[in-house]
């Protein structure tokens, strides 16, 4: 077979070359994105001159054909080809002829697949933006259907104070509110044209790069032909990202594993996001959010293989950097598919109140509010808190609650308790103390919600701007 760089050699590939460095079988995902650059590229050269119109103009007809019958599986990808810029330039050939010759005219695969990886990624970034901001929604529905749930919160997986489930659940849209930020921010540098940057030094033809990047609706230039071709920061950057997403993921997932445990019992899973045991029939697993907690080692590992890959690796291209799209591929489709899944089982998530109220009724997470209690009461804050122990030893040794307690066993500890402790000391009013900017009392969490709602707003306007951008046609 006839390699397209096979001037210089005078012996064919050896077999087990060819399969072991043929990318093909992964970046076919690049089809659609190498062959809307490609059609940009030769736009611009009848532009310069360099392809006459008409030249042009077959090409980009044979380049639709191509786009087409790989789209519906019409050919056949060859190995032998190696990569999907080759495959492309074959199956134009078989469409026009020797004028395929003339596509690769002023670039080289090392830009070219620079190219492909940013308008691949660049979509990405936009579709998970618009997930993360469907999952926030989700968890804001939640929180507002709960304001007055209240549940125990817990520091070490023991039980603290008590808070709201609204203001637990708003803890995740604004951790999932920095996830989107970030993607946010890295869209900038995915955005940069590298077309042009040739295999490191340019081209001597007089191509016009801005051309290409206004065409395909990039933000500006990669600046340094060497850098433009040796760069794939922008592929780390999206996947520490994701690896930070999935972190939060996996968070939120171990909670409703916990939480939907009999042990728990504060949630109920739909059915539709659970399965069952082969071998016992009650059983009732919450294996979605287990296996996005399990989907996240792998994430990780696609972020530290990509770091290991290039840290050695001296300017421009080096074959190394055919490592860079399967851990971008399988990051991709990983953390989109959790996401799709996510928000619909966060939506259809039934929530116990009456088993959380227990649990909080069922416990010492007021004792930091006796303590704060007996402060206000002109008690030292050090005194207050030895005296909230004794009194937590006490009820312990005797099997009840604080509340249980009478005010004379109060009082045989402080003086200082009175008969408004009672009321103090109820699960809502200790949310409700809580008074303060960013805090679990109930106004504090409508603070929260218009924040969010403000970002979820602004998160959607920044979608909806872009997406027509990222999905070219060509």
């Amino acid at each position: 077979m006839t390699k397209l760089w096979g001037g210089r050699f005078t012996k064919a590939t050896n077999q087990l070359v060819e399969e072991y460095t043929a990318s093909i079988n992964f970046d076919r995902k690049l089809a659609r994105y190498d062959i809307i650059g490609s059609m940009a590229h030769v736009d611009m050269l009848a532009s310069c001159g360099i392809l006459t119109h008409q030249e042009a103009a077959i090409i980009i007809e044979g380049l639709n054909k191509v786009d087409y019958k790989i789209e519906c599986g019409k050919v056949e990808l060859d190995v032998g080809h190696e990569d999907i810029h080759m495959n492309v330039e074959q199956l134009l050939s078989k469409e026009i002829g020797p004028l395929s010759g003339k596509l690769h005219t002023g670039r080289s695969r090392n830009d070219q697949v620079a190219l492909d990886m940013r308008l691949y990624l660049r979509e990405v970034v936009v579709d998970m933006v618009e997930q993360l901001v469907q999952l926030q929604q989700a968890l804001l529905t939640q929180a507002k259907t709960n304001l007055d749930t209240i549940l125990p919160g817990y520091t070490h997986l023991q039980r603290a104070q008590p808070v709201s489930f609204a203001h637990h659940m708003m803890a995740y849209v604004f951790m999932f509110q920095r996830d989107v930020e970030r993607l946010q921010d890295s869209f900038k540098r995915i955005n940069q044209m590298p077309l042009g940057a040739g295999a490191l030094a340019g081209t001597t033809f007089p191509i016009d790069r801005q051309q290409v990047a206004d065409k395909l609706q990039f933000d500006g230039l990669c600046e340094n032909s060497l850098d433009a071709v040796s760069d794939r920061d922008f592929v780390i950057e999206f996947l520490a990202n994701t690896s930070m997403i999935s972190m939060h993921l996996s968070r939120l997932s171990e909670e409703l594993v916990q939480w939907s445990s009999t042990e728990f019992n504060f949630i109920e899973l739909d059915d539709a996001f659970c399965t069952g045991s082969s071998m016992m029939p009650q059983k009732k697993n919450p294996d979605v959010p287990e296996l996005v907690r399990g989907k996240t080692g792998r994430v990780y590992g696609n972020l530290i293989g990509m770091l290991t890959t290039l840290k050695s690796l001296p300017l421009a291209y080096n074959k190394d950097m055919q490592e860079d799209k399967e851990g971008m591929f399988d990051t991709a489709e990983t953390l989109k598919g959790a996401l799709a899944l996510f928000a619909p089982m966060i939506e259809t998530m039934h929530v116990n109140k009456e088993a959380m109220y227990k649990a909080v009724a069922e416990d010492y997470s007021n004792a930091t509010d006796l303590a704060d209690y007996l402060v206000g009461k002109n008690v030292p804050f050090r005194e207050a808190h030895a005296v909230v122990g004794q009194v937590v030893l006490h009820c312990i040794n005797k099997g009840c609650y604080l509340l249980d307690l009478s005010l004379e066993e109060f009082h045989q500890f402080s003086d200082a308790i009175e008969e408004d402790i009672y009321e103090a000391l109820t699960p809502e009013s200790v949310v409700a103390a809580r008074n303060v900017p960013g805090g679990p009392a109930k106004n504090r969490v409508q603070e929260q919600f218009l924040s969010a709602e403000k970002s979820i707003t602004a998160s959607l306007s920044w979608v909806q701007s872009l997406q027509s951008a990222v999905k070219l046609d060509g």
